[in-house]
């Protein structure tokens, strides 16, 4: 567990430690008031990290539009990642992928009744999702946690279970993007990419490391896989299960953040297993493509190729895919569950937070007395105390 994918650079410490005091600064204004965090009278959940890399953000807020879209009125922010445009945007479901980053069209994809919506500038989109609708309910904030202009009512940390930012340290040396201390400000923790089959001692071991406050709730999460689903569905191609592909040779295409979890999980399963990794969030050119084509073209028959929801965003875009790869291109669908019987106990903090703070419940209070009279929220900000010290 312990170091499985750190790796500390010490020549570049020094690096670290002047990056730190940057860091450290800057968490001091906001502390202090100096620097202006805003809360909003609609309930804002935070998702995020403090790592670089891949902790499984969009699968955890997909899990949370899926728990709450049925019964409040959902809308997911995100700053667009990489996208070719500028400003304020609300995603429909013909939006082009470039318009928008891949994540958020993915997840608009998914989740066509949900309004998807990007800005950089979170404060300013909160402020136009309900402009635009006055009876949202909930606002997702994607990879917002280090975003501290926005004061969300709850607030999610993800922290990879292959790279605990306990054994961690400071860019550019480790991977943490602000001092380990930057996790008090987590209402809920959640250890992610755990293997299913983790041992009542590495649960505490997990718990006293990470040395959590009494107000803060640790979870762990494990990512759980769908069907392979044929991605340009040429020549007849269906959904084929995983345990199907033992006999396949099979090239993992990813352009994700952290692909060594998803590497372990199909290995047991997929034996003749080929990784073919780029950076997060790549934009495949013609030189990619070619070396796409020429390896797959190399490997053996039965062959296919899996790749990602991500992926797939930007793989349907390019040009010059040979025909045989677009035949045998399987998108893997990725979702998150929580081990340890913690799904129930995570759903109803989420649920009784929006319920007791939507915009409605706090109008209905504004009616039967002049002020609040105990501390569920402060000024205008809904608060998380209804479950924090549960």
């Amino acid at each position: 567990m312990e170091g499985d994918f750190i790796k500390i650079n010490k020549w570049l410490l020094p690096l670290s430690w002047c990056y730190g005091l940057v860091v450290k600064t800057r968490n001091f204004l906001f502390e202090t008031g100096a620097l202006k965090s805003r809360s909003f009278q609609v309930p804002v959940i935070a998702v995020g990290n403090i790592t670089v890399g891949g902790t499984g953000k969009t699968p955890h807020v997909e899990y949370l539009a899926e728990l709450l879209k049925d019964q409040f009125k959902v809308a997911i922010l995100s700053r667009g990642y990489k996208r070719q445009s500028k400003g304020f945007i609300i995603a429909q479901t013909d939006t082009a992928m470039h318009d928008i980053g891949d994540e958020p069209y993915q997840m608009k994809q998914k989740f066509p009744s949900v309004t998807i919506a990007v800005d950089r500038d979170r404060c300013h989109g909160i402020d136009t999702l309900m402009e635009n609708d006055k009876n949202l309910d909930v606002i997702l904030l994607d990879d917002a946690f280090q975003h501290r202009y926005v004061k969300p009512g709850v607030n999610i940390l993800l922290v990879d279970y292959h790279r605990l930012i306990v054994y961690d340290t400071l860019l550019p040396a480790g991977r943490l993007r602000e001092p380990l201390q930057g996790k008090d400000r987590a209402d809920i923790v959640i250890v992610t990419k755990c293997p299913k089959d983790m041992k009542p001692m590495e649960y505490r071991v997990i718990t006293k490391a990470m040395s959590l406050y009494p107000y803060q709730r640790l979870f762990f999460s494990t990512l759980d896989y769908d069907a392979l689903k044929p991605v340009f569905k040429a020549g007849g191609a269906t959904t084929k299960t995983l345990n199907e592909l033992s006999d396949y040779h099979t090239l993992l295409l990813t352009g994700i953040g952290s692909p060594q979890q998803l590497e372990h999980d199909l290995a047991p399963l997929i034996p003749h297993i080929s990784p073919l990794n780029f950076p997060d969030h790549h934009q495949f050119c013609k030189k990619d493509i070619q070396l796409i084509n020429e390896t797959f073209a190399a490997m053996p028959s039965p062959k296919c190729i899996i790749t990602t929801e991500k992926d797939v965003t930007r793989l349907k875009t390019v040009e010059g895919l040979s025909d045989e790869v677009r035949k045998n291109l399987y998108v893997l669908p990725v979702r998150i569950a929580f081990l340890q019987d913690q799904e129930e106990m995570f759903n109803q903090q989420i649920i009784g937070y929006v319920r007791k703070n939507s915009r409605n419940s706090i109008l209905a209070q504004g009616k039967d007395e002049d002020k609040p009279k105990d501390s569920d929220y402060s000024g205008n900000r809904p608060r998380t105390i209804s479950f924090r010290n549960n």
